[in-house]
């Protein structure tokens, strides 16, 4: 089988999310079984005192019960609810308990995640053979290793226990009811707390098999990964046709934009860079073109084409190059060597017309500050 169809990648973001809408999250029932009986432990040692007291109490009025109160029907009632509400109150308290726990421990790997998906009929769940292939897949062999694990681990962690408790089982019946409860309670306590131990290791082993599944069975093939980046992204040829366009035709509309310029500031051959500026319209001279090799080949071949000036002046063309984005006003570090080529552009611009005298050569060594120079 070749590599492309091989899933060697790690899932993708979109296909973990997809998974999640379809109810395939990452769970550990050995967790969320632990995280019951741990709960149950430890609530029935928080409430082991009031629990007892209650079992104590009813047992105690139940064996101690009047002619009087026997033939009495209120009387009787009355008792019967008393003993309920003195035992009803530890159990619904070590319920809740329990009841929460459970909840986390089923969230506790993969989080809370509602799907409608997962919950819809789907009729392959019919097919036997289908269910045959579930029963004898990779996922239910683990299962039963770790029912097996269960059992074993359990199983003598209990019989050490039961062993080692039995004596203590059987004196039960010989001391009096108050006692015997109190350490019935207490060796019903290490009972769960042994079976908890047991669990540990399972659990230990489960939550991370369970994450290393998941992801296992999410995994991609490259040309997976290659049609995702497609859907979610686009075709690479075709963004890189629409980037051309777009760079395209924003050239074409910043080449119309030379014409406009008053001066174009050139490298003279690497760098070329055009200022426009209107009295009226902005507070600074705009570059309303700027380019690098072909690209301001072009700008000077339109600006003395349709007339405008060309100054070869490279740290002044390096400068707005590398400080001013395109139709942006020029850094204020610039004004006064920009203002001079501007102010030399409209004397010469008088003296072709006939209204001014000839400007003196415009004197390259601008004032550029050494932080804005490239």
């Amino acid at each position: 089988m070749s590599d492309g169809q091989e899933k060697t990648e790690q899932p993708t973001g979109k296909r973990i999310d997809d998974a999640r809408k379809r109810g395939q999250v990452p769970r550990s029932r050995e967790a969320g079984t632990l995280f019951v009986l741990l709960s149950g432990v430890l609530s029935l040692w928080a409430m082991s005192s009031y629990l007892g007291g209650g079992m104590v109490q009813v047992m105690t009025q139940s064996f101690s019960l009047t002619r009087d109160q026997v033939f009495t029907v209120d009387e009787m009632a009355r008792l019967f609810v008393n003993d309920i509400i003195e035992v009803t109150i530890p159990l619904l308290a070590i319920c809740i308990i329990v009841f929460i726990c459970a909840f986390v421990g089923n969230i506790f790997l993969g989080g809370m995640n509602m799907s409608a998906e997962a919950v819809m009929p789907k009729l392959t769940k019919l097919d036997p053979l289908n269910g045959l292939k579930r029963m004898i897949s990779f996922n239910s062999l683990i299962e039963l290793i770790k029912s097996i694990a269960k059992v074993v681990c359990i199983g003598l962690f209990c019989y050490l226990l039961l062993s080692h408790s039995v004596n203590e089982i059987l004196r039960l019946s010989y001391i009096n009811p108050e006692s015997g409860i109190k350490e019935a309670i207490s060796i019903l306590f290490y009972f769960m707390l042994i079976i908890v131990l047991g669990m540990v290791p399972i659990v230990l082993i489960d939550v991370p098999f369970q994450k290393w599944n998941y992801i296992k069975q999410l995994r991609m093939t490259k040309q997976e990964v290659k049609d995702e980046m497609k859907d979610t992204e686009g075709n690479p040829q075709i963004k890189g046709r629409i980037r051309r366009l777009q760079y395209e035709m924003a050239a074409r509309r910043m080449m119309a934009n030379v014409p406009k310029a008053d001066v174009v500031v050139t490298n003279p051959t690497h760098y070329a860079v055009a200022l426009a500026y209107d009295v009226h319209g902005t507070k600074a001279p705009l570059v309303t073109a700027k380019g690098i090799d072909e690209v301001a080949e072009n700008i000077m071949r339109i600006a003395r084409e349709t007339g405008v000036p060309v100054l070869p002046l490279p740290p002044l063309a390096r400068s707005l190059y590398y400080t001013t984005p395109l139709d942006a006003e020029i850094p204020r570090g610039l004004f006064q060597a920009v203002a001079q080529v501007l102010a030399w552009v409209l004397a010469m611009k008088n003296y072709k017309e006939g209204t001014g005298n000839k400007p003196r050569d415009l004197d390259p060594d601008l004032p550029i500050p050494d932080e804005l120079r490239f």
